[in-house]
């Protein structure tokens, strides 16, 4: 299955869910072993380190110091990895109203990590971009 290309039909027939938990990113140096009671959503290795994204309470407990409380957004509609402007367009009306966003493709959807304190503009936001889209 290789997921939705044609860009109308991906805004338009996206629909966001917004998760409860608040989420961090954290880093560990180079050759460090992930806490064994933690268990980040993401992980991505670098050449300065790994970073992870996990709920605030989990960094906390591994007292690891996590930065950019935000929370995610799920955009559900299974897009192709090779989807052009898909995420260019969700992020440009983000930033429009003065959002920061980090934006993590994984192979069925797109998650978005927006501040934790704008979550729901975010969320209304998208779900405006659907309806202007033909949602």
């Amino acid at each position: 299955m290789t997921g939705e290309t044609e860009l109308q039909k991906l805004l338009a027939s996206m629909t966001p869910q917004l998760l409860a938990d608040v989420y961090v990113f954290a880093t560990l140096a180079p050759d460090t072993p992930v806490p064994a009671r933690l268990d980040p959503i993401m992980q991505f290795r670098e050449r300065e380190g790994l970073t992870l994204i996990t709920t605030e309470d989990e960094a906390k407990a591994a007292g690891l110091a996590g930065t950019f409380r935000c929370r995610m957004i799920t955009l559900d509609i299974h897009s192709s990895l090779e989807a052009v402007g898909f995420l260019a367009a969700i992020t440009r009306r983000l930033a429009a109203a003065g959002m920061g966003v980090n934006p993590v493709s994984a192979f069925y959807h797109d998650h978005l990590f927006v501040p934790a304190d704008r979550a729901e503009e975010a969320l209304a936001i998208l779900q405006r971009l659907a309806a202007e889209s033909g949602g």
